[in-house]
């Protein structure tokens, strides 16, 4: 089953006290969770290493892929997203989306 969810798609989250933000999917963890370039930033404290300064950074932690739903590239809006057959070839599946039949592949 292809995932409904990919790196470098653009997503809006939809729960939580980011709802409403907007970003690129930098990585997918594991099958449910998703990180999301400026969403759910978090203060880490950093221990110096070999080629690291010391510090405190904020990065990006994962966030449960329930929460987020894809952006339309026609609207602009969230929208859900349907796997269905490609019309080129019938063979390979593509993600279609909901609101505005858009291939997302």
């Amino acid at each position: 089953m292809p995932a409904r969810i990919k790196k470098g798609d653009l997503v809006q989250v939809i729960a939580g006290k980011d709802k409403g933000e907007k970003g690129r999917v930098l990585q997918m963890v594991g099958s449910d969770l998703v990180l999301v370039e400026g969403v759910n930033r978090a203060k880490r404290h950093q221990s110096p290493k070999r080629f690291r300064e010391a510090g405190i950074i904020e990065k990006e932690m994962p966030i449960h892929a329930s929460n987020v739903m894809l952006v339309d590239p026609k609207t602009d809006e969230r929208t859900r997203v349907r796997i269905e057959a490609d019309k080129k070839e019938p063979d390979k599946r593509v993600r279609v989306s909901v609101k505005s039949g858009a291939v997302l592949d």
